[in-house]
C-alpha cells in the first residue's frame, strides 16, 4: 500500500469528531488533575465535526480500577464549546473521557421542521423518520414503549406530528445506534480527601517533648502535649523521623563534625543496630506506644504525619544486608550524602541506579505501607528532588491505588520547575518559597503564580512559617508583631500552613550570619516551658478558629488581591468553593501603625444567580460589624497589638 492510500485509510478509520481544548488537563493529560472527593468537577471541551448534523456529547468517568463507566450528558454552549460535570464519590485515582456522536434522529427532525416551514412536500421525509424508529434497539423499556406508541400513531394517522414530539426525541436519543461514536483518550484525575486541601500543621521533634533537657522524650511525653496542640486548633501533628539514629559519624551540637558522649545525633541519620525505617527509636518507646500516640491524636480530631527520609546512617541494616543498594568511592570508602558545600557524613543516599534498583523500590514502598498499617496516612517526604522522579510517580500511584486516603507532602526546596514537576507527578501538597517572600509585591506575585492556571490544577501549597533547619532573617529579631504577621499571612493566604514547635514561644536565636537556629534541636534535646510568658498561643488559636469557621480560608485558589495605597499593608479577598463564605484580610508587613482605605465596592458575595454587593463586614475575631460607606471602609492597624484584620463579607 502506498503512502497516500495509507493516509486515506487512516483518516477514514478515525473518529468523525474533533474533541479539543479539553479542560481540566495537566500537560495534555500526562499527569493527573487534582480535585477533592465529593465536590463537582467541571469539564469543558471544543467538540465539532463536518456538516450540520446535530451533535450529542457525554462525559464518562470511573475510578481507575473500576470496570464500569458512569455518564453524564454534556451541554452545548457557544462556538462549539461543551461542558459537563461529575462528582467523584470517594478519594482515589480516577479517569475521565468525552464521547461525541451524531444524533441522527434529531438531525432528521431539525431538517424536517425547516422544510415544513418552507412548505416543502414532506411525505417521503416522514416515512424516512418513521423508518428510523424501526431501527432503534439500544434503549430501555420505557424508551422502547414511547417509540412503539409514536410509530403506531404515525402509521394509523399518516400525520407527522407523532414523530415530532420532544418525548420521542429523548427516547430516540437513548435508543438509536451510534455508528460514528468517537471517544477521547482517557485523562487522569486524583480525588483527594478534604485534608489534602486544607489543614493546620504542627511540626514536633518527639525527643524534645519531655520536661528535662538531659532526658530523652518519649511517645508518652508527646501524648501529654497533644491537648495543648489541639487547643491551638491544629489538625495535623507532623513528626520528624522517629527511627533509631546511627552512631557512626554522629554529629554533635550545632552540627559539629564530632560528637561527644550523650549527644543524641541527627534524627535524619536513620538506622542503627536496633533497626531501620520500620523501627522506632528505643528511647522514644515501643511500636505499641506509637500506635497509642496515633490513637490519642485521633481522639482529639488530629492526625499524624511522618517524615519519610530516604537516607540511611552507615549503621542502617540495609548497608549490611543489601550493600548493592549503596555507592562506594574508588578507594572503597562510603560515598556520603553531599549538598555542596555541606557534607553529611552521618548518612548516605541509596543508589537508585544500581542493578538491584527494583528491589530497593519495593523495599521503600514496603516502609510506607508498614506505617500505613500503624495508622499513618500522611507522609512528608524529605528532599524528593534528590531521588528519581519516576520513582516517586510509581510509589505514590501504587500506594494510592491501595490506600486512596494517603497524602504525600513534597519537602523540596529545589528550583521552581522541579517543584512543579514533583507536584505534577503525584505529590498531594508542596512546601513553598513562602519563607523568602516578605515584600508586598513578592507575596502578590507568588500567590498569583500559585493560583493561576494551570498551576492551581496540580500544585497545592503548604506555607510553613519556619522549619527545624530554617530560621528566616525576618524572624531573628524576635519581634512579636513579625511572628504574628507571618503566621497570619501563612494561615490566610494558604489553605494549608504549618509551624515548627517553638514558634509559638517566639524562638529566634540564630547561628550568626545564617538562617539557622543556634543550638538546633536537630542535634540536641531541648526542654521548654510551653506556657512561657509572652507566648503567642492565644493568637494562633484565634487564627485557626477563624480558619475552621470560614470555608473561604480553607481553599487557596479563589483569591484576589485588593489595591491598598500602602506599600506595607497587603489586602485580599477569598471565597469558599461553594460561594457561601467570603473573607477579606488586611495584614501589616511593617511595625508602624497604618491607616488606609480598603476598597470593597466591586466585591460580590453569594452563589451564582444571586450575587450581591457587599454592604458590611464583620470582624471574624471580635464579631464587630462595620457598614461600608462609599464602597469601602477606613481602617487602622496597630501591628504591636495585632498586625492582621480579618472580616467576613455581608450582603
Amino acid at each position: 500500500m502506498n503512502k497516500t492510500a495509507q493516509t486515506v485509510e487512516s483518516a477514514a478509520a478515525g473518529g468523525a469528531f474533533y474533541i479539543e481544548d479539553i479542560y481540566p488537563l495537566v500537560d495534555g493529560g500526562r499527569f493527573p488533575v487534582k480535585r477533592i472527593a465529593g465536590e463537582r468537577v467541571e469539564v469543558w471541551a471544543d467538540i465539532y465535526r463536518d456538516g450540520h448534523d446535530v451533535i450529542r456529547a457525554a462525559l464518562l468517568w470511573r475510578r481507575e480500577r473500576d470496570g464500569e463507566w458512569r455518564r453524564e450528558p454534556m451541554t452545548h454552549h457557544t462556538d462549539d464549546r461543551w461542558s459537563g460535570s461529575f462528582v467523584p464519590d470517594h478519594p482515589g485515582r480516577h479517569v475521565y473521557a468525552i464521547e461525541a456522536w451524531t444524533d441522527e434522529f434529531a438531525t432528521w427532525r431539525h431538517a424536517f421542521e425547516l422544510k415544513q416551514k418552507a412548505g416543502v412536500d414532506l411525505a417521503l421525509d416522514a416515512l424516512e423518520g418513521a423508518g428510523m424508529l424501526t431501527k432503534a434497539q439500544a434503549g430501555g423499556p420505557a424508551a422502547a414503549a414511547i417509540i412503539l406508541r409514536q410509530c403506531e400513531d404515525f402509521l394509523q394517522t399518516g400525520e407527522a406530528a407523532p414523530l415530532l414530539t420532544d418525548e420521542l426525541q429523548d427516547a430516540m436519543a437513548e435508543s438509536q445506534l451510534r455508528p460514528d461514536l468517537t471517544r477521547s483518550r482517557l485523562f487522569p484525575l486524583m480525588a483527594d480527601r478534604p485534608r489534602a486541601r486544607a489543614g493546620a500543621w504542627y511540626e514536633m521533634v518527639p525527643r524534645s517533648q519531655g520536661e528535662r533537657p538531659d532526658q530523652h522524650g518519649t511517645f508518652k511525653d508527646c501524648i501529654a502535649r497533644l491537648p495543648d496542640i489541639a487547643a491551638m486548633g491544629f489538625d495535623v501533628v507532623y513528626l520528624t523521623p522517629i527511627h533509631p539514629i546511627g552512631r557512626t559519624n554522629r554529629k554533635g551540637r550545632n552540627n559539629a563534625a564530632i560528637s561527644v558522649e550523650g549527644d543524641p545525633g541527627n534524627p535524619y541519620a536513620i538506622g542503627s543496630t536496633e533497626g531501620g525505617h520500620d523501627t522506632v527509636h528505643p528511647e522514644l518507646g515501643t511500636l505499641e506506644d506509637f500506635r497509642e500516640f496515633v490513637s490519642a491524636c485521633k481522639r482529639l480530631d488530629m492526625e499524624v504525619a511522618l517524615d519519610f527520609a530516604v537516607q540511611c546512617s552507615p549503621d542502617h541494616p540495609w548497608l549490611k544486608d543489601h550493600p548493592q543498594w549503596f555507592r562506594r568511592r574508588p578507594d572503597g570508602s562510603m560515598r556520603y550524602a553531599e549538598d555542596p558545600p555541606k557534607k553529611h557524613e552521618d548518612f548516605v543516599y541509596p543508589d537508585f541506579s544500581s542493578e538491584d534498583a527494583p528491589a530497593l523500590w519495593n523495599a521503600l514502598r514496603e516502609m510506607v505501607l508498614f506505617w500505613i498499617e500503624q495508622g499513618v496516612h500522611i507522609f512528608r517526604v524529605t528532599d524528593p528532588h534528590t531521588k528519581p522522579f519516576r520513582f516517586w510517580e510509581w510509589l505514590i500511584c501504587d500506594v494510592q491505588l491501595r490506600h486512596p486516603e494517603t497524602m504525600f507532602l513534597a519537602g523540596s526546596f529545589a528550583g521552581p520547575k522541579p517543584m512543579k514537576g514533583l507536584a505534577k507527578l503525584g505529590f498531594t501538597q508542596s512546601v513553598t518559597y513562602f519563607t523568602s517572600r516578605t515584600q508586598k509585591s513578592e507575596l502578590e506575585q507568588y500567590l498569583n503564580e500559585l493560583t493561576a492556571y494551570p498551576v492551581r490544577d496540580f500544585l497545592r501549597p503548604n506555607f510553613f512559617v519556619s522549619t527545624p533547619d530554617n530560621l528566616a532573617y525576618h524572624l531573628q529579631g524576635g519581634e512579636p508583631w513579625m511572628f504574628k504577621s507571618r503566621a497570619a499571612l501563612a494561615a490566610t493566604l494558604s489553605a494549608s500552613y504549618g509551624i515548627y514547635n517553638g514558634y509559638e514561644l517566639l524562638e529566634h536565636d540564630p547561628l550568626p550570619g545564617k538562617e539557622e537556629y543556634l543550638d538546633s534541636e536537630m542535634y540536641e534535646i531541648k526542654a521548654r516551658d510551653w506556657d512561657k510568658p509572652g507566648n503567642m498561643k492565644p493568637y494562633i488559636r484565634d487564627l485557626n478558629r477563624a480558619r475552621r469557621e470560614n470555608a473561604a480560608l480553607q481553599q487557596t485558589s479563589n483569591l484576589r488581591f485588593i489595591r491598598i495605597d500602602d506599600g506595607n499593608v497587603i489586602g485580599f479577598v477569598k471565597e469558599s468553593v461553594n460561594q457561601t463564605n467570603s473573607v477579606v484580610a488586611a495584614i501589616a508587613l511593617s511595625r508602624e501603625a497604618h491607616e488606609f482605605w480598603l476598597p470593597l465596592g466591586d466585591i460580590q458575595v453569594g452563589m451564582q444567580g444571586d450575587r450581591r454587593n457587599v454592604t458590611a463586614v464583620e470582624n471574624v475575631i471580635t464579631g464587630e460589624r462595620y457598614p461600608l460607606e462609599w464602597g469601602g471602609i477606613r481602617l487602622r492597624i496597630d501591628p504591636m497589638h495585632d498586625p492582621a484584620l480579618l472580616f467576613r463579607c455581608l450582603a
